[in-house]
């Protein structure tokens, strides 16, 4: 099968011929379909965060069960599925306390290889899913099943782009209805956020980016308002727009410096501000601790949107199929594996909002090239 490897940190993807072992004990085998490219791929493949080389990343898939390892319940082959890099054992701590997505568990895949170049070489399944590849395995726990009418390439998305943005609003902060919500960057995962944002009820909705083209799109996911920092005092229309104190909620769904401590002068006094944007590591953020313990603020990271993929998942699909969530609107671009480094240069520029890779024409949903297209 073809991958796209990665072999050098910050240097452009390699297509190449792998080969995949079968799936062990729990663990399932899917073929590709679609595998959106996140914000977190590129950091992983720039060497943001370290890790091993070689490595096939890509982490937000959907596509078909093809085979299922000894153990494996609830599947068959056939299932279409979404496939994420969130992995739950059972039985730690944080799974039961019904915090898998901080799941503790040891798993074969963290030992073990499945991937192999054409020379035999060990290949690394960075986070934890390998998904730019035309098949890969999986520990079952990092499957939902989802219905055969979902566009797969649509599908994609709910893996990590909505999961996040959308779970940050709703299972980490839990918005209730009525509060105020600056959301600072209108990519995929900012957009999830401002459409949690409305699914909550939350008013206004104010959406800021530094591209106008984003914060259009942000106008059609929910915002009320939309606001270009280089264009206009971010701090004074905020409060403008919240009664002069800030806003009750910022989320910060970009891995910046700047945008974090930004976010803290965006709060009013006893506000919350979610961190669910994953910057490189090392980088650090600054606020005066006086002003953060004398106007009460509260600071939140959010994990994967705190998901539960067994009871999150079946809840968006039916947001979708009633026409509360927007999944296809998301998908600015589609391209064939052997596009890849096109796909991600688009997004570096910052011209898209969830690029695709489609391993399977029939996997397409509607027409749409998506808001910024």
């Amino acid at each position: 099968m073809k991958a796209a490897v990665c072999r050098e940190f910050g240097k452009p993807l390699v297509i190449e011929e792998v080969s995949l072992d079968p799936p062990g004990t729990g663990e399932v085998r899917v073929r590709t379909a679609a595998c959106a490219i996140c914000h977190s791929d590129i950091i992983a493949m720039d060497g943001g965060w370290g890790g091993v080389l070689p490595s096939i990343y890509g982490h937000e898939a959907a596509g078909v069960v093809t085979a299922t390892g000894p153990g494996v319940t609830g599947l068959e082959v056939g299932d279409h599925v979404v496939a994420t890099l969130l992995r739950s054992c059972g039985t730690c701590h944080f799974c039961g306390q019904d915090e898998s997505f901080f799941c503790e568990g040891e798993f074969a895949l963290d030992r073990e290889h499945r991937l192999h170049d054409a020379a035999g070489g060990h290949l690394h399944q960075g986070l934890r899913t390998g998904a730019f590849a035309e098949e890969l395995v999986v520990d079952r726990s990092q499957v939902a099943v989802i219905p055969h009418d979902l566009p797969l390439d649509s599908a994609s998305l709910l893996a990590c782009g909505v999961i996040t943005g959308l779970g940050a609003v709703t299972n980490t902060a839990r918005v209730p209805a009525g509060a105020s919500v600056a959301v600072i960057g209108c990519g995929g995962v900012g957009l999830n956020s401002v459409q949690g944002a409305a699914l909550s009820g939350a008013e206004p909705i104010i959406a800021l980016d530094t591209v106008n083209e984003k914060l259009d799109a942000a106008l059609t996911f929910g915002a009320g308002h939309g606001v270009n920092p280089t264009r206009e005092d971010a701090t004074a229309k905020v409060r403008q727009l919240t009664g002069g104190r800030g806003a009750d909620f910022a989320f910060v769904t970009v891995g910046s410096k700047a945008a974090i401590e930004a976010s803290l002068k965006l709060v009013r006094r006893g506000g919350t501000v979610v961190v669910v944007g994953m910057p490189a590591s090392g980088v650090m953020a600054e606020f005066e601790a006086a002003e953060f313990a004398g106007d009460g603020l509260k600071i939140l990271g959010s994990k994967m949107g705190s998901t539960r993929l067994d009871v999150d998942i079946p809840a968006l699909v039916e947001l979708y199929r009633s026409g509360r969530l927007k999944l296809d609107e998301l998908v600015s671009g589609r391209f064939a594996l052997d596009e890849i480094n096109e796909a991600i240069a688009a997004i570096r520029a910052g011209r898209s909002l969830r690029n695709v890779i489609v391993f399977d024409a029939t996997a397409t949903g509607p027409t749409s090239r998506g808001a910024l297209s």
